[in-house]
């Protein structure tokens, strides 16, 4: 007998992956929020902050409904848009899922945007409604004025005058879900813009249970003990199923960071919350490596670390094993698949590999005609399963291009191997032509960062004298390493001696940072652009 999770969901879990069946009516507000109190979890803590707050299942349930009721009585009707540009506190999951339930669409945008960036949002979207950390006023409130149309409805959680925080506290704690179905549209996510302006993936009410499922539930193998830490933040893909969506599916507890991270305080939030899994990206890896050189925070409470946003560089992934007895499991995931599809195991991590697909994902790579390749030979990587994003909001031209039927196109390129591990081999828009032969920059940027004087490498095709595209690398080095035409050269010939002749980089630049997306994604497009910005 399958176990009723929700009067509209059973999930089988004796099967992999689990037999999810969807009924008629279906909120997925129900199984994340309501449930836990019909199976006795109210008493148990959900969210805890580094400020000291704690919030039980009791209380994110009572603060759900409180906020669901709340949009309604402010004129938000099922349907509508509400934008979120709030940071990583009790009140995310409040607004987000107090949304869901009442019906309404919650929208979380990044929270590093800039003025532009969000009444570009506010016009795409056509939102109803806006809310607000009172921390990004300077950037929200102009967008909002400026904005044709503007949301009709635009609050801050908190501050002077009328707020959403003390609004919500004098609402009702009791809502009724709005019927939905497995199918119909439930939340937004913008992209990240690794390759420009940003999209917006129309998600369903289905795809958290899913994700949390079979990622959480049968790849980490998450449970009830588990408490969970992510640097990455909420207002993202990534950052949304490892804080939110996958601790609430098992009923763990989430610490939550409403900072920028750092190798400081996320070792900070370990030594004192003891999380057992925590999530990170690759250049926070690198960071908190170079970090443990010099201090030796205790980590013993973390069973499994996970990596997602780009590639993890196989010698971070071997460092990080060496220095702290954990592993790190990378994957590949997007905003239009909502979470990681592709995996290491916890028993089997290979680093320099994405690892072979989640449990309920088919996953194939295919030439330009769209036929699939043999193992060995790199192609277009696509994914399919029931996560994947319905369109682009506003978007038939995208959404045609990226979703294909029941397969969406990921943008990346990836090869397998004779045993089924997919190996990342950079965006389909990245790969470069050099000398005839397609050429990897991961494979390029594997090499330098292997190297003891650098902690971050980029590498981009820059077309040469004749117009011919050549790789080019951006490094950042370690603390303490002086940047020089000797080290430049010595790089140069690290890549000559580990690599194909015609793969070594022709240009090195040394920079302080890399240009990246909230998610850790390099935006090598910036880089194109700036060295055409370059003056010979």
């Amino acid at each position: 007998m399958k176990p009723l999770i929700s009067p509209t969901l059973s999930v089988d879990p004796t099967v992999s992956p689990a037999a999810i069946v969807f009924g008629d009516g279906f909120n997925v507000a129900v199984p994340f929020i309501d449930r836990h109190l019909d199976e006795g979890r109210g008493a148990k803590v959900a969210l805890r902050t580094v400020s000291g707050r704690t919030v039980t299942y009791a209380d994110l349930a009572a603060g759900v409904n409180r906020f669901g009721n709340t949009l309604r009585s402010l004129g938000v009707a099922p349907g509508d848009r509400v934008l979120m540009v709030v940071k990583d506190c009790p009140e995310f999951f409040f607004l987000f899922w107090g949304a869901i339930k009442a019906g309404i669409v919650p929208v979380p945008l990044n929270t590093m945007l800039r003025t532009d960036d969000y009444r570009g949002m506010i016009e795409h979207s056509g939102c109803a409604a806006m809310v607000w950390s009172p921390e990004f006023a300077d950037e929200v409130v102009p967008a909002i004025a400026a904005a044709v149309p503007g949301p009709a409805v635009a609050l801050p959680m908190e501050g002077e005058g009328r707020t959403l925080v003390p609004l919500a506290a004098a609402a009702a704690d009791h809502l009724d879900a709005v019927p939905a179905s497995a199918t119909a549209p439930c939340f937004w996510l913008y992209s990240s813009g690794s390759t420009g302006r940003p999209k917006a993936a129309v998600h369903r009410h289905r795809d958290m249970v899913v994700t949390s499922q079979w990622f959480g539930r049968e790849v980490l193998g998450i449970g009830e003990d588990d408490v969970c830490f992510s640097a990455s933040k909420l207002f993202f893909a990534y950052g949304l199923g490892n804080s939110n969506t996958v601790p609430l599916w098992a009923g763990a507890s989430t610490v939550l960071l409403d900072v920028k991270p750092t190798p400081e305080n996320t070792f900070a939030v370990i030594e004192k919350f003891r999380p057992t899994l925590f999530h990170g990206v690759p250049t926070l890896y690198a960071a908190q490596l170079q970090a443990l050189e010099t201090t030796s925070p205790d980590l013993s409470s973390l069973r499994l670390c996970v990596s997602a946003g780009e590639p993890l560089p196989a010698e971070v992934f071997r460092r990080w094993k060496e220095r702290t007895d954990t592993v790190i499991l990378d994957g590949i995931g997007s905003t239009e698949a909502l979470h990681i599809f592709i995996a290491n195991r916890p028993h089997d991590a290979r680093p320099g590999f994405s690892g072979i697909p989640v449990p309920g994902y088919d996953v194939r790579i295919v030439d330009d005609a769209g036929r699939e390749v043999p193992a060995g030979e790199s192609g277009r990587l696509q994914v399919k399963g029931w996560s994947t994003a319905a369109c682009y909001w506003n978007d038939p031209e995208k959404t045609a291009a990226t979703m294909l039927g029941e397969w969406l196109d990921t943008g990346d390129t990836y090869r397998r191997d004779g045993e089924g591990w997919f190996q990342y081999c950079g965006r389909s828009n990245d790969m470069m032509k050099v000398g005839g032969i397609w050429c990897s920059p991961i494979e390029i940027e594997s090499c330098l960062v292997e190297h003891p004087a650098v902690l971050e490498a980029a590498v981009v095709g820059v077309p040469d004298a004749v117009g011919l595209d050549k790789p080019e690398a951006w490094v950042v080095l370690r603390a303490g390493v002086r940047p020089g035409d000797e080290l430049a050269e010595t790089l140069t010939q690290c890549c000559r001696a580990t690599l194909a002749p015609y793969k070594f980089p022709r240009r090195i630049h040394f920079v302080d940072e890399l240009p990246k997306t909230a998610t850790g994604k390099i935006q090598r497009f910036r880089l194109r652009r700036m060295a055409e910005e370059e003056v010979p």
